[in-house]
């Protein structure tokens, strides 16, 4: 892909994060794994999530889930830390958060292009900020994360509610989102580039100039194929596999 392929001034790349960036499991589901390691999640919120997710599939059987994060009710908001120091250094070969390498080449070559980077996803927006911070680690970039906002307890600063603040970033929120960054710093969308996995990323990536639908599901690549999108597969290598399947294993053994 060359530089001239969209105007560097007025040009963004919007990423997202799981399936796209990260390979599964997601950011959420990590960081749920360590709030039940912690203790953090009482068998009250588990309940109350299950009560939530059954009342939400006779409205939207499709994003039941998506809106529901009761089993963050009453947990604190400082655990996103205590999370994000448990991850290896992200300049480690074993690295926790092990984003695709033609991932993180994608954004570098933004980078150098001189375009705004995005990480645009319907994961918790502290987890997105975290993903964020690990990737400027590893590629010199700026990135600005939009997600999934939560509201807090009453009279806390620091206490999730168990609610979402504003709409979960799926679907026409995460093409609204661009269309917000865009008026905000004079971004041309025309010239804009939009990378997801999914359904839930098209409206985002029909926001956009240069549409590109990676390791895309069933139905993304359907309307790829129709829209004539580019589509590409970014994958872990063996080795980093192999290095995801035996650090259980190193880190048992060490202690």
């Amino acid at each position: 892909m060359s530089a001239g392929e969209a105007g560097a001034e007025a040009a963004a790349a919007f990423f997202d994060i799981d399936g796209t960036l990260l390979p599964g499991p997601s950011l959420e589901s990590r960081f749920i794994g360590f709030l039940m390691e912690r203790g953090a999640i009482s068998s009250g919120n588990g309940a109350r999530w299950v009560a939530q997710l059954l009342r939400a599939l006779l409205r939207d059987p499709h994003g039941a889930a998506a809106g529901n994060k009761s089993y963050l009710a009453g947990v604190s908001a400082e655990l996103v830390h205590d999370w994000e120091k448990s991850l290896a250094p992200a300049f480690c070969n074993s690295d926790s958060l092990p984003f695709f390498e033609d991932g993180l080449e994608r954004i570098a070559w933004h980078g150098a292009q001189g375009h705004r980077v995005f990480l645009v996803s319907g994961t918790l927006a502290p987890l997105a900020r975290v993903g964020a911070c690990r990737i400027a680690m590893r590629v010199p970039v700026d990135i600005e994360a939009c997600a999934t906002e939560l509201e807090m307890e009453a009279g806390s600063a620091q206490v999730w509610s168990g609610r979402i603040a504003g709409e979960h970033m799926s679907g026409g929120a995460k093409a609204r989102a661009a269309r917000r960054l865009a008026a905000r710093y004079g971004l041309d969308l025309a010239s804009c580039f939009a990378y997801g996995d999914s359904a839930a990323d098209g409206r985002m990536l029909e926001a956009v100039g240069h549409a590109v639908a990676v390791n895309a599901t069933r139905g993304l690549a359907s309307v790829a194929k129709k829209r004539d999108w580019k589509t590409c597969v970014w994958e872990n290598s063996a080795r980093e596999i192999l290095k995801a399947a035996t650090r259980p294993l190193a880190a048992k053994a060490a202690r």
